[in-house]
């Protein structure tokens, strides 16, 4: 036998996934996605198919897929879908704005008192500047005082709706002009005006937090409210803006529920249905404790309310028992909310 050779010997390291084969990395991703796959970020559309199929199944006699009934549904959410856009702002920024309803109020006053003297367009105008103006003094407030927008825009609720009663002496005010109607409440074409000027709404606030600086702002702010300061993000124009864009919002959800239904009254709305705007937004992936924002969950969130409404109102249900359920829906979704930033 020769003697043992002194040449070096290979040695060839085989690592586990190419032991595994070919198919190991996807495997590896695969297992990754399911590891962190969170379910949480599809409350809204689980959501929304559950009470679709729930309805459909048991209101179909009542007539709950009739091309008519769902028209309705989005007919009836698309203002509820231009507060929620608005209210996804304020609590992106980790902010509220519970005076959204006395704004839709006034702001439905407004247009009907101006659109007979000057027109549609200015009218439209004067409306959304008192949500502008709104705005600007809970955010002014909340800010220069130091208060929680929680407690400013509370207290502003009720000077605002004293203001709407007063306007017409709790009387609502018709409006005549078949061109304001038409163009804010009727049909822009083949196409219902509800439906198209929620959809623009739905766009601008989606370019908001996609593209522009101000939406990266609005969830810096939110999340970390020093840090953004600390960078030098100005938080104070920040959290007014937001409850600007608010009550702007709320002020042209006024102009529509003032066209759809023909006048201008300071309860144009109901007050619980604050209620379902909140809902909608926080189902549709806000975290009402700031930092992350969902413009298209909020939309589909205020249609899956409508829907909710709709179907339990076929079903008989009084109003007071949707007015429970859509606090459930509420507590559950904080809750769900809440559990997703403790885990982050």
């Amino acid at each position: 036998m020769s003697p043992a050779s002194s040449e070096p010997v290979a040695v060839v390291v085989v690592s586990p996934a190419a032991a595994a084969g070919p198919s190991a990395p996807a495997s590896q991703s695969l297992r990754h996605r399911f590891a962190t796959f969170n379910p949480q970020r599809y409350v809204v559309a689980i959501a929304f198919l559950l009470i679709f199929g729930f309805f459909a199944l048991t209101q179909h006699g009542h007539g709950f897929l009739t091309a008519n009934n769902l028209l309705n549904i989005g007919r009836f959410a698309a203002p509820i879908a231009v507060m929620a856009v608005g209210m996804t702002f304020a609590l992106a920024a980790a902010e509220i704005d519970l005076s959204l309803i006395a704004v839709v109020g006034l702001s439905s006053l407004v247009a009907a008192n101006v659109v007979e003297r000057q027109g549609l367009f200015i009218a439209a105008l004067a409306a959304l500047a008192t949500g502008v103006v709104i705005g600007l003094v809970n955010g002014l407030l909340s800010v220069k005082l130091r208060l929680p927008s929680f407690l400013v825009t509370l207290g502003m609720t009720g000077v605002i709706g004293g203001t709407a009663r007063n306007v017409n002496n709790l009387k609502s005010l018709p409006i005549a002009s078949s061109g304001f109607q038409r163009v804010f409440g009727g049909k822009i074409g083949p196409f219902s005006a509800l439906l198209l000027w929620s959809l623009i709404v739905l766009v601008l606030g989606y370019v908001a937090f996609a593209k522009l600086r101000f939406g990266r702002h609005v969830l810096s702010v939110g999340a970390n409210r020093p840090a953004a300061k600390m960078v030098g993000i100005r938080t104070d124009r920040v959290r007014i803006g937001v409850l600007v864009i608010s009550a702007t919002a709320a002020a042209f959800a006024g102009i529509l529920l003032a066209a759809r239904s023909g006048v201008g009254k300071h309860d144009i709305l109901a007050d619980n249905e604050l209620l379902t705007v909140i809902a909608a937004v926080v189902i549709g992936g806000t975290s009402m404790f700031g930092g992350r924002a969902s413009v298209p969950g909020a939309v589909i969130g205020a249609v899956t309310m409508s829907m909710l409404t709709n179907g339990l109102t076929l079903a008989g249900l009084s109003v007071n028992n949707q007015m429970i359920a859509r606090g459930l829906i509420i507590v559950i979704a904080v809750a769900i909310s809440s559990r997703e930033k403790k885990d982050a």
